[in-house]
């Protein structure tokens, strides 16, 4: 896939991820690309998103403070069941990815990820939702 730009639309995308650092330069990055991407350090502030506004991929660490990435998951799925959810850990584990999948998630990534990878997974994930 050409990733350097967006195919056919722009992509919603909402990365929730308490390293704040990784968080604001992927936003950055995801931005040059042609994809809309905020981001929330916390559950909380991830929820309060995602009733503010659509999003068409979040992406979701599993290891947060406070609500972890599967308990976001299981809101997300109630929320906005038909948004793909990501789910990307540098700390998780066989039992943490087959939880994820069962509850609904689309996939499941580990850090470090290559970001053209996870780019095309953004795009991949969204043109899925666009034709279902």
């Amino acid at each position: 896939m050409d990733t350097a730009k967006a195919p056919g639309r722009n992509v919603r995308l909402l990365i929730v991820d308490d390293e704040t650092g990784f968080a604001e330069v992927l936003c950055k990055r995801m931005r040059r690309r042609g994809v809309e991407a905020a981001s929330a350090e916390s559950g909380d502030e991830a929820v309060r998103l995602l009733r503010r506004e659509e999003f068409d991929v979040a992406i979701v660490d599993l290891k947060l403070q406070g609500m972890n990435g599967i308990e976001i998951l299981k809101v997300f799925r109630l929320m906005a069941p038909e948004m793909p959810v990501l789910m990307l850990t540098g700390h998780g584990s066989e039992e943490a990815r087959d939880e994820c999948i069962k509850l609904g998630a689309a996939g499941y990534l580990s850090k470090p990820v290559e970001f053209d990878r996870l780019l095309d997974k953004a795009f991949e994930l969204s043109a899925g939702r666009e034709r279902a």
